[in-house]
């Protein structure tokens, strides 16, 4: 499938109107605000985040990969979740949570889209088997199937992701 590597045969990400579009080409919008008082992610602050999230693949059905909250019964059961916690700017946390998670309050929630890798641009989780290194990860086998489905597919699947980030708590 090298012939086809690094090809977008015309299609274009989606700008959502109702989104904010940075210049790295992460959109996101913010679902729930947090505490008006509440700590806020500053940008190369000594801080550590602890987040909750869900994923979906958007470019590829829809499919949830993680839940928040996650439901009783189905495919997500098992294994209690913990939440993710990490230093913004940390390379082995995907781009995009890194830029996302500055400016957000504890409690907000905030949807982002994260866009297919480009040569250029490298928000999500790199291709192919090398995604099972970045965090965050899905805590169920299905999850895992679903996300490596589309990330280890070559050919010419959609890769756009979206994620659901709600900040729980900042560590100074």
């Amino acid at each position: 499938m090298g012939a086809i590597a690094d090809k977008d045969y015309g299609k274009k990400d989606v700008i959502y109107e109702d989104f904010t579009l940075t210049p790295s080409g992460l959109q996101y919008k913010d679902m729930k605000p947090g505490a008006a008082d509440g700590a806020v992610v500053k940008k190369g602050a000594n801080q550590t985040v602890v987040i909750d999230w869900d994923g979906y693949t958007i470019g590829y059905y829809g499919r949830p990969f993680e839940a928040r909250n996650k439901s009783k019964g189905g495919a997500f059961t098992g294994e209690e979740k913990d939440f993710v916690r990490f230093k913004p700017g940390d390379p082995s946390v995907i781009a995009a949570f890194n830029e996302a998670i500055v400016g957000m309050t504890v409690g907000s929630i905030r949807r982002i889209v994260v866009p297919p890798n480009t040569p250029t641009r490298a928000l999500g989780y790199p291709d192919g088997k090398a995604w099972r290194s970045m965090k965050p990860q899905p805590s169920s086998f299905s999850g895992e199937r679903a996300l490596g489905f589309v990330l280890e597919n070559q050919g010419m699947i959609d890769k756009t992701l979206l994620f659901d980030i709600e900040l729980i708590k900042i560590i100074e």
